[in-house]
């Protein structure tokens, strides 16, 4: 027994023993971390205001982008992501509920302001597990006044996350240059919007702005704690850019392409206008295009077509070979050639005029130029030199980029490595070019010889401290001299002017128009060219007014979808684009037309009954236009009418006593048709509408009283492609030369 107890008392002691040393362990554990405020090197004081301090976000305002007069393009607005908290224990006082007590009546009445289905919002309510949830793409983009509306219902738990987004108010407007943002991790509408093409992307690093903070003591939901103090760090916004766009200029631009896009709809389609004197790019447009708001379209073009995409330019090139020639000295508008095809050394086919080789005979280099002879320029670069011409086409800076400032910006290829590629060059084949090239190259002829280099982004202005970074105008070459770009004008007004000239579509009354037109063809898959009546690049480069261009215009339509049947030109849907830009911009600018000289008239005498001879000289003196219909020795008929007022140069139409007859109408106007059929007394029926290209009637043969007079009627320049269609294929029937070999020669040049 006693044993027994001996034992009981050992095992208490060594108990006490236990726990009085950890007891004693304790309390100097309790006494050291009172004293010393650290466990194993921590600091408790401030791991415990780690734990209550909150951490808050201040986001930077994006810089906003101006037009040149300083109206927004883009600018940063307030927008909230929706949110619902799920978490009960986030209610400490049932009477004010921080969580959603009422899925059901939540979802029916939320789906009545974002786009998703009741259903959807309710099963997003009703998770099981997290502690909140948002609402995807429906609940990102919140407006302020959408906002306002949910948060008047008052409904338990719903949240609303601040943050910003991009706003464009011109919607389509320059989308590719000006370009647009978005999260940089799009899962997270938290994240920094970045630039993802054009100008906002370009000049990302300007317009991001750094995020502040502001951090404080505060409690377990975020709200601040007595006495506690906030510290804030300010943010510093992005900064603002102000480009060279004029949004009159730009609006002029879009509604055109907006025209020609509905009617013939085209693959593609750019217009550029520029400032010559600086370089400034007053507008660029494309088609198609997209809403940098919703991107609505921009699966259809990912990329800015006047920075990124080079192509053969074909006859719009001719502008720079001229003035390397002028320049050269070898340039002589009065000395001839053979037009129609020329034969490059060692190379089997020709290089031909667009008009299947046909030309036009013996024609000046000026008529070459107004009708576009590829063979005229062939001709002139071995007056200029092979690697004359090549020296000239770096001074233009071709195959370089020009580094406007946009992304992505290519550099053309000059293709100079075989003999026959040298003279394609000269007239636009082979060789590649970007838009902003051909205006960069442009400036030079318009500006007196001194090349200026486009750009986009006038200043950029830092909004926090009011400092300006400013883009000069910048020289980026004379490839030409003065004198050299004044005649490259002269001679290129002409093509617009000229009877024959390809650019007259592009007349502008009272703003001297000078440019030229181009047609190029476009590589196949199988590295041919197609083939299809509509399958080019319509293009016009042009410039006024001609003495003193304040402007430079580029349009280029790619593969538009011409009346076949009708003969459609090319040139009219970029008539319809150049005509009305060029006009209105110059209007808008106040350039004002200059005075348009008075054409001279002639008041019509009777010459009724008179000799014939006799009648046509009295008519000749007032400077009409004579045509006698008949062999007959006295006039029995005329028209216009003794008393009409006409046009010095216009027609007069004399009917004789004998043999009355219908002459070759060829290329005659339909008013001219008519006065014909009414002076003969011809029943008239015309098909068509334009110019003559066909009659029923033999010329010269006689007719009777009542006979019916047809006529097919073509415009101009179709009249002027059939009439080099028939010329050519008797050419090659008298060669044996088979048509088709012809349409699919490699150097054959572009339909211009």
């Amino acid at each position: 027994m006693n044993k027994k107890r001996v034992n009981i008392n050992r095992g208490a002691g060594v108990l006490f023993l236990i726990f009085g040393l950890l007891f004693f362990i304790i309390i100097v554990r309790f006494f050291t971390i009172q004293v010393s405020g650290k466990v194993d090197g921590v600091d408790l004081a401030a791991k415990a205001a780690k734990q209550y301090l909150q951490m808050d976000k201040i986001k930077a305002n994006r810089g906003t982008i101006y037009d040149d007069k300083g109206e927004i393009i883009a600018e940063d607005t307030a927008s909230y992501t929706l949110g619902a908290i799920l978490d009960k224990k986030m209610t400490t006082d049932p009477k004010h509920p921080h969580h959603v007590v009422d899925p059901q009546m939540t979802a029916e009445k939320l789906s009545q302001y974002i786009d998703m289905p009741e259903e959807d919002i309710y099963k997003r309510l009703t998770k099981k597990g997290p502690f909140q949830v948002e609402f995807g793409k429906a609940g990102n983009d919140i407006s302020l006044e959408t906002k306002k509306k949910i948060e008047a219902l008052k409904l338990p738990g719903i949240i609303f996350i601040p943050g910003s987004k991009r706003f464009y108010p011109n919607g389509i407007f320059a989308s590719h240059l000006i370009g647009y943002v978005s999260q940089k991790n799009p899962d997270d509408p938290n994240t920094k919007m970045v630039g993802k093409m054009g100008l906002e992307q370009s000049f990302d690093k300007y317009l991001q702005g750094t995020d502040g903070k502001v951090s404080f003591e505060g409690d377990l939901w975020g709200y601040l704690l007595p006495g506690a103090k906030k510290k804030v760090q300010a943010p510093k916004n992005g900064d603002n850019i102000y480009l060279t766009i004029d949004k009159k200029i730009q609006i002029f631009i879009e509604d055109a392409l907006s025209k020609v896009e509905e009617k013939y709809k085209p693959k593609n389609m750019i217009a550029i206008v520029a400032d010559p004197k600086t370089g400034k790019i007053l507008g660029m447009g494309q088609r198609p295009t997209f809403d940098p708001m919703t991107r609505d379209g921009i699966e259809k073009a990912w990329s800015n077509q006047a920075v990124e995409t080079s192509y053969e330019p074909g006859s719009v090139m001719k502008i720079f070979t001229l003035a390397a020639a002028v320049q050269q000295g070898v340039f002589n508008p009065n000395a001839q050639y053979k037009s129609g095809t020329f034969y490059v050394k060692g190379v089997p086919n020709p290089i031909r005029d667009w008009n299947y080789g046909a030309g036009w005979g013996t024609i000046t280099f000026l008529q070459g130029l107004q009708r576009s002879s590829n063979v005229a320029f062939a001709t002139l670069l071995d007056k200029i030199g092979q690697d004359t011409f090549r020296t000239y086409l770096d001074r233009f800076h071709f195959g370089q980029p020009t580094n406007i400032g946009l992304p992505n910006e290519a550099s053309g290829k000059i293709l100079y490595n075989w003999p026959i590629e040298r003279y394609t060059t000269t007239f636009g084949q082979g060789t590649t070019v970007t838009g902003v090239q051909m205006i960069q190259a442009a400036t030079a002829i318009a500006n007196n010889g001194k090349m200026m280099k486009p750009y986009v982004v006038d200043k950029i202005v830092d909004p926090n401290n009011g400092e300006v970074k400013k883009t000069k105008p910048e020289i980026v070459g004379n490839p030409v001299s003065a004198a050299t770009a004044k005649q490259v004008r002269n001679y290129l007004r002409t093509v617009v002017t000229a009877k024959d000239g390809t650019g007259k579509l592009y007349e502008i009354p009272g703003y001297d128009v000078t440019g030229k037109t181009g047609t190029a063809q476009i590589p196949g898959p199988d590295g041919k060219y197609l083939k299809g009546y509509d399958d080019y690049i319509f293009s016009f480069l042009g410039m006024a007014p001609k003495d003193d261009p304040k402007l430079i215009v580029y349009v280029a339509v790619q593969q538009p979808q011409l009346d076949e049947k009708n003969y459609e030109s090319g040139s009219v849907p970029v008539q319809m684009i150049f005509n009305p830009v060029m006009k209105n911009s110059l209007q808008y600018l106040n350039i004002k037309p200059a005075k348009m000289t008075a054409n001279k008239v002639a008041k019509v005498p009777n010459v009724t009954n008179m000799n014939t001879s006799d009648a046509q000289q009295k008519l000749k003196d007032t400077g009409l236009q004579v045509v006698v219909l008949g062999k007959g020795t006295n006039i029995v008929g005329q028209l216009p009418a003794k008393g009409t007022v006409l046009i010095q140069g216009e027609k007069i139409f004399l009917k004789t006593d004998n043999n009355p007859s219908v002459p070759n109408m060829t290329n005659w106007s339909k008013r001219d048709v008519m006065n014909v059929a009414k002076v003969l007394d011809l029943k008239l029926n015309m098909i068509g509408d334009g110019y003559v290209w066909k009659q029923n009637i033999t010329p010269n043969s006689p007719i009777q009283k009542g006979d019916l007079l047809v006529v097919n009627l073509l415009p101009m320049d179709k009249l002027m492609e059939k009439q080099a269609k028939k010329t050519s294929q008797e050419n090659k029937n008298k060669q044996n030369q088979n048509k088709q070999d012809s349409s699919e020669n490699s150097v054959s040049p572009p339909l211009d």
